[in-house]
């Protein structure tokens, strides 16, 4: 098999991501195509509109070919050892029901990691879209939380990798730190610069308090590295913007929803992903800095999922298990 150049923004394996970068190839092809197509045939275009196909969900249909592409191309390329079989998350809430069905908080976190553990490697790394379906059923299942790892045909470039600490942003024009809580959560100061989008809002007396809890907590990534950033602008920006995100620390278990709101870490930092002081917090306590972690997109189209930290004490069970204090 031919070589294709490395990517001078990732330190990546190309055997192990073949199929991520075929994928992103064949999509930014497909996009495309369907310009092209729109162009040369709108009476066609006309004709699906009329039938009451949406001309535009095409696309969504090309994902899910793509998606099973790219999953038979894992397995075949890119599979790691050791993941010949992964565990069924029903067979673990069975392991729980044989114990009596009855779990502490301590032991639901624990249920997780353990989880965990069994699906992903030791240190980050591009996961197979098997290794991806299997945590979002861990997910679903034991932390209570919808999540995927591509939702709308959008994917980022990885899912697991290392998380850093971020300064406050500035909400509108002439705040100031002071106005971003008290204590430790201010110790990280506030970036000199705007976010990727820019204020909150326009003015204090603007900023509602979705706006403050989305600035609370937010969360950075790479979106200045996807293949098809600049390719599919203004959608991509519109996008991701305040996206809401489940952030699970590999080391504890500790889950927060974070909302994207900045775009980075620069490539050379070794980090993929980044936390507002808040979010780093409880991830981590006040002096976690960086670490592994789990980024997956909520599945909240009626935005219902709450920003902040996941309350192992508030997730609904599967059927027979119990929560003990």
């Amino acid at each position: 098999m031919p070589k294709y150049p490395a990517r001078t923004y990732e330190n990546i394996d190309r055997d192990r991501s073949d199929y991520e970068y075929l994928r992103n190839k064949l999509k930014l092809k497909q996009l495309e195509e369907k310009d092209t197509f729109t162009k040369k045939y709108p009476h066609v275009v006309k004709f699906f509109k009329e039938k009451g196909v949406d001309f535009g969900k095409l696309r969504e249909h090309s994902s899910k070919v793509l998606s099973a592409g790219a999953l038979t191309g894992s397995l075949v390329l890119s599979l790691p050892t050791g993941v010949s079989k992964l565990p069924v998350v029903t067979e673990i809430i069975d392991k729980v029901k044989l114990v009596g069905g009855n779990l502490s908080v301590s032991s639901l976190q624990k249920l997780l990691l353990d989880s965990l553990s069994e699906v992903l490697p030791d240190k980050p790394r591009t996961l197979t879209v098997e290794e991806e379906k299997a945590v979002e059923q861990i997910f679903s299942q034991i932390v209570g939380v919808k999540a995927k790892a591509n939702l709308g045909g959008e994917h980022l470039n990885t899912t697991y990798g290392y998380i850093g600490a971020e300064q406050h942003l500035r909400r509108y024009p002439g705040d100031t730190l002071a106005n971003h809580g008290i204590g430790e959560v201010l110790d990280e100061g506030i970036a000199p610069g705007l976010g990727a989008w820019g204020y909150f809002a326009s003015s204090q007396s603007l900023l509602s308090q979705n706006l403050v809890e989305t600035e609370k907590w937010y969360a950075v990534v790479q979106t200045l590295y996807l293949p098809d950033w600049n390719a599919r602008q203004p959608y991509l920006r519109d996008w991701y913007k305040y996206r809401k995100v489940l952030i699970v620390n590999t080391d504890n278990g500790n889950a927060v929803v974070a909302a994207i709101a900045d775009s980075g870490p620069a490539a050379w930092t070794g980090k993929q992903f980044g936390g507002s002081p808040e979010v780093m917090d409880y991830l981590g306590g006040s002096r976690y800095k960086k670490g592994m972690v789990l980024v997956f997109f909520v599945d909240d189209s009626e935005n219902k999922v709450p920003l902040g930290p996941v309350n192992y004490n508030k997730i609904t069970l599967p059927e027979n298990i119990t929560l003990s204090s």
